[in-house]
């Protein structure tokens, strides 16, 4: 007589056996538990509140490592910098200020001469259509002032993406080589990449590097190699097999199989990777320009300091239009670069003629710039300024609807964000780890439980728990309220190509415009305070809501949508019953990228009066803290790793249940 199978809680077979039922008390029990801590917090001792004596010192800890590193790897630390300081200060010579070659200064490319050679090379990439849209972007910029800022970042963006490339394809190939590796460092090691807040990059980049353009680009590069390294794992695995056999049949060795065959096969979404690394490169220009990086990012801080809403919008509006440029062309030349042409038996020229005749341009322009000043400098009577217009704006805005925005703020306080905040500061610790633990077990198995009771555990030991739940309070609320305005404008533009076209623009620039512009208008209108930090995080996390929910909805295949209105379903039935289950691991991943952009802001706002993890981020930040800004910043991106892996779960097995 055979054994009875032994009872499995991970995975329930049935909707209506035992093993709901154990779950359904499982869960009561442990919302019950959750409750009384919650209601009786004042009697509940240690259950409630972590003791002061459990504290653990992680922030002394990691700023006796940082001291140490400074004090005994300081050799190693003065070689990398003086290395990538060598092609960053040429890089800069050519494009922003003038570099001296054994004494003699040299003239920088004349402004005309990088417009036309922008202009080339989108003709060679795209066609006339880029062409007009590289004018159109660095003509902006040459037309508006804003110069001198952008070939500042364009040289630190020139110098860091390739560096980003190269770093994130090796340990893309090796990962993707060994599985173990991947699991068991790369991946780990990339989340914390991806969710760790930026800011926390600067204080050891200052510390080891100093306050210097090395600096700020070593931390660019930290944020944004993550893409690259996933593109290439993901590339590298959807290669057909077909295709490594044929190159191990025709007598490839493994490094030629490698090179030669499986990354100019897997090259489109390489490219993808490619074009990621640009923007969050970009993304970060504000961020590292207080590590010393100038430029654009330098120019929208000092705005934001001073409150000078009009040029901090045009600086912001710049670097949007340079990550347009530079996204549009990278992507040309990704497309373009599958096309091989052969030119045998002909000269340099005829090979390459746009690259000469951009060359050309440039050496002429620049000769030309010793004579005529104007070339080399855009005089200030040529240049256009919008910044009154914005000021006037506001003002205008300010004098009309005051008694309007403040009620708004004064009732969105009051009613809502306080008491929440009140709630979510007020929850047992061990009330979270036990729901959180629960949760991932169901969601995984023991290994996501155990990964999000340590990382609570970590939050609750480190002594940072009401601060770690004051994050979690403005994110969520920022987070839920993106999804609500965002899902239901994606199922819009799922529905309609013309509201889709409309949408597209405005999204895109949502997503490029730096974080730090959002905040300058809402500052002016609603001054410091959580108000101010939830409506700038909602604006900067709200398009992944978009994006995720409209791409869901159109990869529906249309064959259901057909056997559906066969069936006698209404637009409605069809939506609900179909359209909407079909597309929610899609949208699932969208509300995960929502709450990770929310996660973003958090330091930022932190600027304009936030008090949670934020804050002491940032005033570690100013202190030069390493230990207290690396800790807080690990909290926050343990929240984020909690989320990411809670929302991943439930996506798998929303796909398992959908086949």
């Amino acid at each position: 007589m055979s054994k009875p199978a032994p009872l499995s809680l991970a995975q329930p077979q049935a909707p209506h056996g035992g093993r709901v039922t154990a779950w359904a008390a499982i869960w009561s029990l442990a919302f019950l538990l959750a409750a009384t801590l919650y209601l009786l917090r004042s009697n509940t001792g240690w259950l409630s509140a972590w003791p002061d004596d459990w504290i653990v010192p992680f922030a002394s800890w990691m700023s006796a490592l940082m001291a140490w590193m400074k004090t005994n790897l300081s050799w190693l630390t003065r070689a990398i910098a003086a290395i990538l300081d060598l092609p960053l200060q040429i890089a800069f010579g050519l494009l922003a200020k003038p570099l001296k070659l054994w004494g003699i200064p040299l003239p920088t490319l004349s402004w005309l001469g990088v417009i036309s050679a922008a202009i080339i090379a989108g003709h060679a990439a795209g066609g006339l259509r880029l062409a007009a849209l590289m004018a159109a972007c660095f003509g902006y910029i040459a037309l508006f002032g804003q110069w001198q800022g952008a070939m500042l970042t364009l040289a630190l963006i020139l110098i860091s993406v390739p560096l980003c490339v190269l770093t994130g394809l090796l340990l893309g190939v090796a990962a993707w080589r060994f599985p173990k590796l991947e699991r068991l460092a790369v991946t780990p090691a990339l989340d914390l990449m991806q969710t760790i807040p930026t800011f926390a990059y600067l204080i050891p980049m200052l510390i080891l590097f100093g306050n210097s353009p090395v600096s700020a680009m070593i931390a660019t590069s930290i944020f944004a190699t993550p893409p690259m390294v996933r593109a290439t794992i993901v590339a590298l695995s959807r290669i057909p097999s077909e295709i490594a056999d044929f190159a191990v049949m025709a007598g490839c060795t493994p490094r030629q199989k490698l090179w030669r065959v499986l990354i100019p096969t897997a090259r489109p979404l390489l490219m993808v990777g490619v074009n990621q690394v640009i923007m969050l490169a970009l993304n970060m220009v504000i961020i590292s320009s207080m590590i010393g990086a100038g430029g654009l990012g330098y120019d929208v801080l000092l705005a934001l300091r001073a409150l000078k809403i009009g040029q901090g919008m045009e600086a912001g509006f710049a670097i949007v239009v340079l990550a347009i440029a530079l996204d549009r062309l990278s992507q040309a030349f990704a497309y373009r670069g599958g096309r091989p042409v052969h030119h045998e038996g002909v000269g340099l020229v005829a090979r390459h003629p746009h690259l000469v005749l951009a060359l050309a341009v440039l050496a002429a322009t620049t000769l030309a710039s010793l004579v005529l000043p104007a070339l080399a400098k855009i005089p200030p009577g040529w240049t256009l300024s919008t910044a009154p217009w914005w000021k006037a704006g506001v003002d205008w805005i300010t004098v009309h609807f005051f008694d309007v925005i403040e009620a708004l703020r004064i009732g969105l306080l009051v009613y809502v964000l306080n008491p929440i905040r009140a709630f979510c500061e007020a929850i047992p610790w061990f009330a979270a780890l036990v729901l959180l633990v629960l949760a991932g077990y169901r969601l995984a198995g023991w290994r996501l439980a155990l990964l999000v009771g340590l990382l609570v555990l970590f939050c609750a030991s480190s002594g940072l728990w009401q601060k770690t739940m004051s994050t979690v309070y403005l994110c969520g609320v920022s987070a839920v309220l993106a999804m609500l305005i965002g899902m239901p404008i994606g199922v819009w533009a799922s529905r309609s190509d013309r509201v889709f076209r409309i949408i597209e623009p405005v999204v895109d620039t949502l997503q490029t415009l730096p974080s730090f512009c959002f905040i300058i208008p809402i500052v002016m209108l609603f001054r410091v305070g959580d108000v101010t930090a939830l409506i700038a995080t909602v604006s900067f996390a709200i398009v992944p809501a978009i994006r995720y929910t409209n791409h869901g909805l159109r990869q529906v295949p249309p064959t259901l949508i057909e056997a559906a209105k066969t069936a006698g379903c209404t637009r409605w039935q069809t939506f609900r019953l179909v359209q909407w289950p079909m597309a929610l691991p899609e949208i699932m991943l969208g509300i995960n990228q929502t709450i990770l952009l929310s996660l973003s802001m958090i330091i930022i706002c932190a600027m304009i009066g936030t008090r949670d993890l934020g804050q002491e981020v940032f005033i570690a930040l100013a202190k030069a803290d390493a230990g207290r800004g690396i800790v807080a910043g690990l909290a926050i991106a343990f929240i984020g790793i909690i989320a990411d892996r809670l929302i991943g779960g439930a996506s798998a097995k929303a796909r398992q249940r959908l086949g």
